[in-house]
């Protein structure tokens, strides 16, 4: 089994928790306060941008040709996401100028970008990864017939193109890390802010 294989078995418990949270349950059948949704659209916005500069350093730091060019291709595609958050703030008149972000959206941007700055390739890889692995699995375990209001937001990352964006991060991570406690860590850390960042949009 492959190191990306393990470290997402290995933290089931906390996709299980996503799954059962209620802000990603009232996206899935569609009852979730768009007050609530509109919120959470600002604080993603926020976040995609620090996770680019993430990429960003990541890049920088590559230790071969294929690397670089790989996280090129990443960083690109935050585009796309910015983009899907740009036509809900045009939407729902929501102010992206404005987004002050909230505490469990600082704790995830400061550890990724602290961590992308400082920390082993391997490990940057551990702490980017579980945000694109587990946004692919939520997309697919929702259906978007029943997410009303946000069946766009579950076709999005239900889409196939989207895993394969994932599954590049998870090969740099295979490529670059090993099994060892820094690695284990950063994963489940990200994990966990990740659950946290979904509470923080439904209690907000």
């Amino acid at each position: 089994m492959s190191l990306s294989a393990q470290l997402w078995a290995a933290n089931a418990d906390i996709v299980a928790e996503v799954l059962d949270n209620p802000f990603v349950r009232g996206i899935g059948d569609g009852s979730l306060d768009k007050a609530c949704f509109a919120g959470y659209v600002a604080q993603d916005a926020y976040f995609l941008e620090s996770f680019a500069r993430a990429y960003a350093l990541a890049l920088v730091r590559s230790p071969d040709t294929e690397s670089l060019l790989t996280f090129a291709d990443l960083l690109a595609g935050v585009r796309e996401e910015l983009r899907l958050h740009a036509s809900y703030a045009a939407r729902w008149d929501i102010d992206m100028a404005a987004v002050q972000p909230a505490a469990a959206t600082l704790a995830y941007t400061e550890f990724l970008l602290a961590t992308a700055a400082t920390g082993e390739i391997g490990v940057i890889c551990a702490a980017m990864t579980p945000c694109m692995r587990l946004y692919a699995h939520v997309g697919t375990a929702l259906d978007a017939d029943s997410a009303g209001p946000y069946a766009e937001w579950v076709k999005t990352y239900a889409d196939p193109e989207f895993d394969s964006v994932a599954a590049l991060l998870e090969r740099l991570l295979d490529q670059h890390g090993a099994d060892v406690p820094a690695v284990r860590e950063a994963y489940r850390r990200a994990m966990r802010l990740e659950l946290q960042f979904f509470s923080a949009a439904y209690n907000a």
